[in-house]
């Protein structure tokens, strides 16, 4: 039998079927998604779940369709993010994404103070503009809260509803911490610090920590949804207990799974499997550093006359001529926090080190590369002290691994250990498809 893994990004929705039994992939599919609603505040950004949900089903009917064996289907997707459903399990309003901002716009009502301000100076909680209690509350202060809403969950959550005929949601633990004021040691809400700062707690579906089944659509089962990060390292990592999954793409990320419960500076722990956590640090600006040097290279070279040129192959060939020079090391040290950290929104990047010889293209290349690696190991080292993680094999993915071997073979000196390239595409489809209605942790942990 084959199980269908769909994974509802914020720019695409992608599907992944794949074979249990061998843990291969059939196939993959991508589409766009292009649901986000103009509107004309600037800090708003939200989506049109309908669009997302006809989109979801008419992709998934297409490869049921092809695909016969099929009888699982598995759900991720992107996470912090809330929809308001009605007592029938119908979507109300918007999707609020987690890129929408209004948790860190100033609030009368908290002396000017955002809700992420206010919750982390009277709770001593953080969390982030875009996590979906940050944006419920303020939604709530600022009366915008749709009119029978009666409870809150993700998208992909949404979308289980809709396929098993739901009229309440059941969040999976992972998806559930994304929304934030969650104790992920007792996997729960922190529901003291909830009525206190005066949010109705029916408003909190129920909580599994299980990769349980949800339902039946179309006669297949439909696994709980999970969180993109968890369902991202079940689709890379087969020895899930001894790797390291490093993902770079707009963002970059570094993630392994542990049996401790361990959160340091820059380093969170989420829910994964009972009694499990992945620990993540992430990177905010990620690949989009090489992006940001690549527009420097190329608004240079337009001003002088030279276009339609590809300056990520210009790029890779001063590498590959750097690699093959005998070249001491320049002192040329990169920072590459362009866009900030989570601890320090306001922290920006730095090129130090600058001499009269060093400050060449193919070291500066060379520096953004080493910084973009050096911010994910930093964070791995505060892991393996913290919570004495012990690694055996590092797994690459996302495209900023995939298209640079430069950027592959720094990781690799960084770390200390060969890495290899995860040979499935779409991570996040393909985990979804791993953990679809597998009932039981003891099951999947059985499964791998």
């Amino acid at each position: 039998m084959k199980s269908l893994g769909i994974d509802i990004g914020t720019t695409t929705i992608s599907a992944a079927v794949i074979n249990p039994a061998t843990n291969t992939v059939l196939t993959t599919r991508t589409i766009p998604n292009d649901s986000f609603i103009r509107t004309d505040k600037s800090w708003e950004k939200i989506q049109d779940p309908e669009k997302i949900c006809a989109k979801v089903f008419k992709l998934a009917d297409e490869l049921l369709d092809e695909y016969g064996e099929i009888d699982r289907i598995g759900l991720t997707g992107q996470m912090h993010g809330i929809v308001y459903v009605d007592r029938e399990g119908e979507c109300i309003g918007s999707l609020y994404t987690w890129q929408d901002e209004r948790g860190a716009i100033p609030c009368p009502c908290y002396g000017g103070k955002s809700v992420c301000d206010f919750l982390a100076d009277t709770y001593g909680i953080r969390i982030y503009p875009g996590y979906g209690l940050a944006t419920h509350l303020y939604n709530q202060r600022a009366g915008l809260v749709p009119e029978g809403a009666v409870k809150i969950c993700t998208i992909m959550d949404h979308i289980g509803m809709k396929m098993t005929g739901r009229k309440e949601p059941v969040m999976h633990s992972s998806n559930a911490a994304s929304l934030g004021i969650f104790d992920v040691r007792e996997r729960r809400f922190m529901r003291e610090i909830i009525r206190d700062a005066g949010i109705s707690e029916n408003l909190f579906p129920e909580i599994s920590d299980e990769f349980a089944a949800l339902g039946k659509y179309r006669g297949r089962t439909v696994g709980l949804a999970i969180g993109d990060n968890q369902a991202g390292f079940l689709g890379a990592v087969d020895d899930i207990d001894h790797a390291i999954l490093l993902n770079m793409g707009t963002g970059g990320q570094v993630s392994v799974c542990s049996d401790i419960f361990f959160e340091g500076y820059g380093i969170e722990a989420r829910p994964f499997l009972p009694g499990k956590y992945l620990l993540v640090g992430a990177s905010l600006c990620g690949g989009r550093a090489y992006a940001i040097l690549e527009r420097f290279f190329r608004l240079y070279s337009e001003a002088a006359g030279l276009k339609e040129t590809d300056h990520y192959k210009v790029m890779e060939r001063l590498m590959d001529q750097r690699m093959k020079e005998i070249v001491p090391e320049t002192g040329l040290r990169v920072t590459t926090t362009f866009s900030g950290t989570r601890e320090e929104p306001m922290k920006r990047g730095k090129i130090e080190g600058i001499d009269v010889d060093n400050f060449t293209p193919g070291n500066l290349i060379c520096g953004f590369l080493d910084g973009m690696a050096e911010e994910l190991y930093g964070m791995y080292e505060v892991m393996a002290r913290g919570a004495e993680v012990s690694a055996e094999t590092l797994i690459l993915s996302g495209n900023g691994f995939r298209k640079n071997r430069h950027l592959r073979r720094i990781a690799e000196e960084k770390f200390g250990m060969k890495a290899v390239l995860s040979e499935r595409c779409e991570e996040a489809a393909c985990g979804a498809a791993r953990s679809a209605g597998t009932g039981t942790a003891g099951e999947f942990r059985g499964v791998y």
